[in-house]
């Protein structure tokens, strides 16, 4: 194992205050808050949202299988280092990892909200919040801040914003409200992230085609499957429509939605460009889809032993292992077993690229 680890993909749990202390005064009424609903526990309620958020999957980190639940847990019974800094620390210790890249976790939900101005005033507040979470500990605290991409010019200014609170990328919402993320009118947003060293990040689930509440076949267990669809096309999105020819130097990571996919990805990316790109126009490339993917496009992936297993098959400069602390899907407090056993496959170079060097160097995480 390298010196340090890092958690490329990790979260916190929004405090009852998060929004409500910090919003614009025009939003303070409708911010999203903390309400105890009998049945369902505490629960995050957004203004012109449908549902309640609940808080059980929040914070189910080292939960056996059969005690993950959605309802009925309590704030109070939640993990703290998922909004105290000092409790994250500690967790952080006991997994053996020396640094997360912090995403939200009610943030994710609001990235589907419809009101634009709603999700901003939101998002600036949870900025404002994060910055205060990561400043006890910003060598091993990184924070991702948030965007509500109402324009191409004012995600410029809120790049430059969460520079300044100290951010060291910026979570995406997957659906901009101008256009799409192909379009020119990004061209100065993407120059500004290169200039500004702020990555791009997307996260599943926050995008609408791959909410889990979207109607699908079969069980219910089906969603489950069905939500790294929504990276796959923001990707396709910006490798097809020739983002990264225009822009070599961008970098975008895809968060949460595995690896092990990949290869076939690549392959089927190819194919579809030498085949069937003039009765399905693409953008304007110099080189295969798949080269453009494994140079411009970070992934990361929890306890996907088959991305640890075809490594070979992508750019191992550009994986990059998580923890997903505190949530359902986490491989919290276990990872050093995990990792001793999925990086069996792998060389020295490979383990310290995943494990380390690769966010250290996308993050300009230092330690």
């Amino acid at each position: 194992m390298p010196k340090t680890i890092i958690s490329a993909d990790s979260h916190i749990t929004e405090p009852p205050g998060t929004y409500v202390d910090r919003i614009d005064p025009v939003y303070r009424d409708t911010a999203p808050h903390m309400k105890y609903i009998e049945n369902l526990g505490d629960v995050f309620i957004i203004d012109g949202w449908p549902v309640p958020i609940p808080m059980g999957l929040l914070a189910a980190a080292g939960k056996p299988p059969e005690e993950i639940r959605i309802a009925g847990v309590k704030f109070e019974e939640m993990y703290a280092g998922g909004w105290e800094p000092k409790a994250r620390l500690a967790d952080q210790d006991r997994d053996g990892v020396h640094a997360e890249v912090i995403y939200p976790t009610v943030g994710m939900v609001l990235c589907n909200h419809e009101d634009a101005d709603y999700k901003k005033a939101c998002f600036d507040a949870y900025n404002l919040w994060l910055a205060e979470f990561c400043e006890t500990a910003p060598d091993r605290l990184i924070g991702m801040g948030q965007t509500a991409m109402r324009s191409p010019e004012e995600g410029i200014k809120d790049l430059e914003r969460m520079k300044e609170l100290g951010f060291k990328g910026v979570m995406m919402p997957g659906d901009p409200v101008v256009e799409d993320y192909d379009s020119l009118v990004y061209d100065d947003f993407y120059q500004a992230s290169i200039d500004l060293e702020m990555p791009l990040s997307f996260h599943i689930l926050t995008e609408s085609s791959s909410n889990l509440g979207n109607p699908v076949r079969g069980p219910r267990l089906n969603t489950f499957l069905a939500i790294i669809r929504g990276c796959q096309d923001i990707i396709g999105t910006f490798v097809l429509s020739g983002v990264f020819e225009r822009h070599p130097d961008l970098k975008v990571a895809c968060v949460e939605a595995d690896a092990g996919w990949m290869p076939h990805y690549m392959y089927r990316m190819d194919h579809a460009y030498k085949r069937h790109r003039h009765w399905l126009p693409a953008g304007t490339l110099s080189k295969l889809p798949s080269e453009y993917l494994s140079e411009n496009v970070y992934v990361t992936f929890q306890d996907d032993w088959v991305a640890f297993k075809v490594a070979n098959l992508m750019n191992t400069d550009r994986l990059m292992w998580a923890n997903d602390f505190p949530h359902s899907d986490s491989t919290w407090p276990w990872s050093q077993e995990m990792l001793a056993k999925h990086t069996t496959y792998l060389s020295d170079y490979q383990v310290d690229r995943i494990l380390h060097d690769n966010a250290a160097e996308l993050y300009g995480i230092t330690t």
